[in-house]
């Protein structure tokens, strides 16, 4: 009972220091800035690591899979890798993310909510899949699935962690699984260039030229949608409940 209510502590802290990373914080939309939070900036600056961590394996998972389904484009340019340097983009890995974390920690988080983060897109050529709908919804859900992975994985080495009475590495795997399940059901939102958006498209017959243009408008489309409290309460649920299913699944 304890560590259950210790578990959604953690979870609670994540959401209120992670989610402004990437998606939103509160209304104070001022840019009155205050001393440096030392506590929030460490915090934040360890969620970013994870991120990178997150970011790294979802596009590998592309990348892997686009190759598995006859597309070696993604291969050819090095990016079946692990080496997180193959999937950072310089803007929305880097810059960006660290420009929340400081504004979060000196006081301005509220403009963060503006501000959202990317990985370097895996290139696929649809052309060269064996199943042109088939591979491009298997390539697509590649990403998330192994934000899953990630977390099953990271939730095991918390349990471990547990049975050893190392707290410090049962609250970065907790905070490692949350964070990677939040950004899974992130991207599973049907919203072009989202990865849910590949199903999305041919359930609503969507022509190829019909998609790429909204892809060219989908970034603020995405914006405007994680304003929205109903959009937000669905991700923070859907997190929340899968985080307590594998909860339950390694028996804490």
């Amino acid at each position: 009972m304890r560590l259950l209510a210790w578990c959604e502590a953690v979870l609670d802290e994540t959401s209120i220091h992670f989610f402004p990373l990437f998606i939103w914080t509160d209304r104070n939309f001022s840019l009155r800035f205050r001393a440096m939070n030392w506590h929030e900036l460490s915090h934040g600056l360890a969620s970013y690591l994870c991120v990178v961590l997150i970011i790294t394996v979802h596009e590998f998972g592309h990348a892997w899979m686009a190759n598995r389904c006859g597309d070696d484009t993604a291969r050819l340019l090095g990016r079946i890798t692990l080496n997180p340097v193959a999937h950072i983009d310089l803007v929305g890995t880097v810059i960006l993310p660290l420009l929340v974390v400081v504004l979060i920690a000196t006081g301005s988080g509220g403009v963060a909510s503006f501000i959202i983060g990317w990985g370097k897109p895996v290139p696929v050529n649809p052309f060269n899949f064996r199943y042109r709908i088939r591979d491009d919804i298997l390539v697509a859900m590649a990403g998330p699935a192994m934000n899953v992975v990630l977390a099953i994985i990271a939730m095991g080495v918390a349990r471990i962690a547990f049975a050893a009475d190392v707290s410090i590495i049962v609250e970065a795997a907790f905070n490692l699984t949350i964070i990677s399940m939040f950004l899974c059901f992130f991207t599973l939102m049907p919203v072009p260039p989202l990865d849910g958006s590949h199903v999305m498209k041919y359930l609503v017959g969507l022509s190829h030229e019909t998609f790429m243009n909204l892809c060219r408008y989908g970034f603020f489309i995405v914006i405007v949608l994680i304003q929205i409290p109903f959009v937000r309460r669905i991700l923070a649920n859907a997190t929340e409940g899968s985080f307590e299913m594998l909860h339950r699944l390694y028996r804490f």
